[in-house]
């Protein structure tokens, strides 16, 4: 299945970072956190990418451009005229990547409706560059399946900003470190949809939020689909947020990180 990665906005949240890249190429613990989503698809057997790329999105191209040689062992003979060389180790990704220039200030569905041409008739997977997941795509692919509904969203409980104090007549019986969904479910990304979801985007709809009408309007016709992931789940939207990824992978303690090499 194909997977449409949305890479174009400004994220001007995470200003610290974003001002010179775009934020799915925002560094945590030597790879871009769009290398991490994609490693997440490639793990469950998912290579063929569709990036929707916008804001700086010519670092985006640069980094696939280069990406082979960049984590390659490599030898260069500088005694040869030609100036060859001879790469020794090279990565193993599988990936088929698409980068597709979707506009700078267009809105969500507008990016996607942009790739449209570079999708089959099937279903395919559509999430965030900036979010990561230990979520198992075979079992949300199942629901998705199971259901038949054109949409599945993947419904995720956040941390808590702040730990709670679970309280009895005064005393404190249970103090709890940033409790998981105190906040209740929110949208996390990482959709399974249909080619019938593109009947519910507007012809033009680059000023269309995904989030807004579209997902709307398959609510409305019971045709959205929530599954519950009960596990790890981590946006980047800060650089506080950026900087706890970057210490999950550096101390090795990344729960997204399920693959070998």
């Amino acid at each position: 299945m194909k997977v449409v990665i949305f890479a174009g906005g400004h994220g001007t949240r995470l200003s610290e970072e974003t001002s010179n890249m775009p934020k799915p190429m925002v560094d945590i613990g030597g790879k871009p956190i769009l290398w991490h989503i994609m490693k997440t698809y490639s793990s469950f057997g998912h290579n063929d990418f569709i990036i929707c790329c916008g804001y700086k999105g010519e670092l985006i191209k640069d980094y696939f451009a280069n990406y082979y040689l960049r984590y390659s062992d490599v030898c260069f003979d500088f005694c040869d005229e030609k100036n060859n060389y001879e790469t020794l180790k090279a990565p193993k990704e599988k990936w088929r990547v698409t980068l597709v220039d979707t506009g700078l200030n267009t809105q969500t569905a507008g990016r996607l409706s942009r790739v449209k041409q570079y999708l089959d008739d099937e279903d395919f997977f559509l999430t965030y560059g900036d979010g990561v997941s230990d979520i198992d795509l075979d079992n949300l692919l199942s629901f998705h399946k199971d259901h038949g509904k054109i949409a599945t969203v993947s419904a995720m409980q956040p941390l808590g900003r702040f730990g709670a104090l679970e309280i009895n007549d005064g005393q404190v019986d249970q103090f709890v470190e940033k409790p998981i969904g105190e906040r209740g479910w929110i949208n996390g990304g990482f959709f399974v949809l249909s080619p019938d979801v593109f009947n519910h985007i507007p012809e033009n709809a680059d000023d269309v939020m995904w989030e807004q009408a579209p997902m709307k309007s398959l609510s409305g016709n019971g045709e959205l689909m929530a599954y519950q992931h009960h596990g790890f789940w981590q946006p980047m939207d800060t650089l506080r947020e950026r900087n706890k990824l970057k210490e999950m992978v550096e101390s090795q303690t990344a729960p997204w990180i399920q693959w070998d090499d």
